[in-house]
């Protein structure tokens, strides 16, 4: 029942409804992807600039591209909409499991 679309009973309404939505989910597209673009280009920059030794540049490439799968999830695998509670909870676990993972083979070798 929560993926049933709300009928009015008035096409106008639902049509402008519609409309409504799709151009605020497309609004949303539009800017999640330029600063997808714009993330890109700061990780390019940082690379090229000299100033900036290896220890700063790979956290912070680490970091954007952080930054842009949360975009990608959420803006453009719609994870922010209702119904995708379940994929949501498998793909928080799964991040958990892989992150105690590397954690735990992180020291078991370094110490």
């Amino acid at each position: 029942m929560a993926n049933q679309q709300l009928n009015s009973r008035n096409p106008r309404v639902d049509l402008e409804y519609r409309r409504r939505k799709s151009a605020e989910e497309m609004r949303y597209q539009v800017v999640s992807f330029s600063l997808m673009i714009f993330l890109t280009l700061v990780a390019f920059a940082a690379v090229a600039i000299k100033g900036f030794t290896a220890w700063f540049t790979a956290p912070f490439i680490v970091l954007l591209a952080f930054v842009q799968v949360i975009f990608q999830l959420y803006y453009f695998m719609h994870m922010s909409h209702k119904g995708h509670e379940a994929p949501s909870l498998f793909l928080y676990f799964g991040l958990f499991f892989a992150l105690v993972m590397a954690l735990a083979f992180m020291t078991i070798i370094w110490w």
